[in-house]
């Protein structure tokens, strides 16, 4: 492929507002895009079109279990081939320990092509015993594990000091990254509250009680919630369950190419 083939279309004429942002391969400012059921001329589409943006794709719950395998080893190789890591979601871990069956899961993950693997306990429940031995026994077999800390129903909700332990510890036992539960919908759950506003005392909460914010991933779906944390972050926050037609309208967020943090940007350079 030439030069000018590689060229982004304003390369030369526009620069990007915000600069600084991070490149692939990174650990920081990482978007995990959520897969719901996407096929393969949609992953295509979407690798062509903003593979540079993206870190991760989650194919979430257990939607996996209904691909037929060779389009799973077709979808994880295209992505993989991207440079993008892929895993199934942490419910169909959830389900494989509760049946009893981890080692089938970690063996057929690794035929399947995925490269990391989500260690949750968001439906149910994990002792801490099991979960440091999944953590860990995921990433001798050679993954890449993110862990999620959080419940899916708000009635079993943590504590703030117990959320800040499970981060703690996960990160001790291996774990790459932590995500910070919001589900899909990103309401009443975690550091949003039912209209999908953060709560900043939970936010500042976990945040003062951890040693750094980079290990961890916020769920944030909806665009006022990504405008709101990287504000607070910076361009380069990890961000996750984003829907695969914002890619590009996240990263321009986080270059200042969008009216929000284009309009802080511009403030910032007239004074």
């Amino acid at each position: 492929m030439t030069d000018d083939a590689m060229k982004k279309a304003w390369d030369g004429i526009i620069e990007k507002p915000v600069l600084g942002r991070s490149v692939k391969p990174r650990t920081t400012g990482l978007t995990m895009v959520i897969d719901k059921g996407l096929g393969l001329n949609r992953i295509q589409d979407m690798v062509e079109v903003a593979g540079d943006s993206i870190d991760i794709v989650k194919l979430a719950f257990g939607t996996s279990v209904f691909f037929k395998e060779d389009l799973i080893l077709q979808k994880t190789e295209m992505l993989l081939g991207a440079g993008i890591d892929v895993m199934p979601g942490g419910t169909l871990l959830e389900i494989a320990i509760w049946e009893d069956v981890f080692d089938e899961f970690l063996k057929k993950a690794k035929k399947l092509g995925f490269s990391t693997l989500e260690v949750s306990d968001g439906t149910i429940e994990l002792d801490p015993d099991i979960r440091k031995k999944v953590i860990q026994s995921s990433t001798e077999k050679g993954f890449k594990v993110i862990t999620e800390v959080g419940k899916k129903d708000p009635d079993d909700a943590l504590p703030l000091d117990q959320i800040i332990k499970l981060i703690e510890e996960d990160q001790s036992h291996g774990a790459f990254k932590a995500i910070v539960e919001a589900r899909e919908a990103g309401k009443g759950v975690g550091i949003f509250d039912e209209k999908g506003n953060i709560r900043y005392e939970m936010l500042q909460g976990i945040i003062s009680g951890i040693k750094g914010p980079d290990f961890l991933i916020w769920e944030a779906p909806l665009k006022k919630q990504q405008n709101r944390l990287i504000s607070i972050f910076g361009q380069n926050v990890n961000l996750g369950n984003i829907p695969a037609d914002d890619i590009l309208a996240l990263e321009s967020l986080r270059q200042g190419l969008r009216g929000d943090t284009l309009k802080t940007a511009y403030d910032k350079r007239r004074k």
